[in-house]
């Protein structure tokens, strides 16, 4: 396995992988869920690439990018036992130095949910990966369904300008309990980690009352809600019920298929999940057809 930080080494590497290049971009920590993407792209692919960079754009000024989970050595040790070809593990001077002055901006979709509530969050995300992309391009780049909102705003960036790679969206991996693998979830108390499964149940409760045929939005964004309430942990930050491409609220129940989200805060960590409904939509194929196409 080749690890290399600069973008010379990078491309000297590159050049030498032969066949489909899969690309799994992360921000380390890695968990069971980056594991099953490297493992989808190396079932695919004839060579993986995997990115770890803590992106400091995408992080506000009231986040938590110090604080991040870092752990490059266990991360790297896992990347080989799963036979990754190369990893870039870049620094944020390399990725951004002196007088950058270079961003890309993916209006509408980025505007709500997340990007309403984390200013310029999206323009971090859509800038390093554009850069990623070009750095190693890949034929194919993986991502998960936990990160929705994200995956619709690369679903429009390749779209838009013209990235030669299909964009592979996989289904959210989750503990026994249905609490989505995060990278934060390292944050949570031992309490925190028993309330934090309410995200799922809440989903879960409002896609069974889509499925038993109440499917007007007001109606399933107060099901989360009433779910939610019941912890008394957890702090709502929004629930959402949008239309699945466009990302925009929707008041509509013919408007289906719905992205179900939520964010909410269990005392200083604040996680993010989300489901489609119709729920036979949350398959690999689902969500590709429904998030990941171009």
């Amino acid at each position: 396995m080749h690890v290399v930080e600069t973008i010379e080494a990078l491309r000297i590497v590159r050049r030498q992988l032969q066949g489909r290049v899969g690309l799994v971009p992360t921000m380390g920590a890695l968990h069971e869920g980056h594991l099953s993407l490297v493992q989808t792209a190396k079932a695919e692919n004839d060579c993986v690439v995997v990115t770890i960079f803590v992106n400091p754009t995408q992080f506000g000024p009231n986040e938590d990018f110090a604080a991040y989970p870092r752990d490059l050595p266990r991360d790297l040790a896992m990347l080989e036992h799963l036979g990754v070809d190369l990893v870039v593990t870049p620094t944020p001077a390399l990725m951004y130095p002196p007088g950058f002055q270079t961003y890309i901006d993916v209006e509408h979709v980025s505007q709500g949910l997340e990007g309403e509530r984390r200013p310029g969050h999206f323009r971090g995300v859509a800038t390093i990966v554009a850069k990623l992309f070009n750095l190693t391009q890949p034929d194919s780049a993986y991502f998960g369904q936990k990160d929705a909102q994200q995956v619709a705003v690369l679903r429009t960036l390749v779209h838009d300008l013209n990235f030669p790679l299909d964009l592979q969206v996989m289904p959210t991996l989750r503990e026994a309990s249905g609490l989505a693998l995060s990278s934060r979830n390292s944050y949570l108390t031992s309490h925190e980690r028993q309330a934090a499964p309410v995200l799922f149940r809440a989903l879960q409760t409002a896609g069974e009352t889509y499925a038993a045929g109440n499917t007007h939005p007001d109606a399933l964004r107060k099901v989360m809600l009433d779910v939610l309430n019941t912890e008394p942990l957890a702090r709502v930050d929004y629930v959402s019920v949008a239309d699945a491409r466009t990302l925009r609220e929707s008041d509509d129940e013919g408007k289906a298929p719905f992205l179900l989200s939520m964010a909410v805060r269990l005392g200083h960590t604040r996680l993010i999940d989300n489901m489609l409904v119709p729920l036979e939509l949350n398959t690999r194929k689902g969500l590709q057809e429904t998030l990941g196409a171009g």
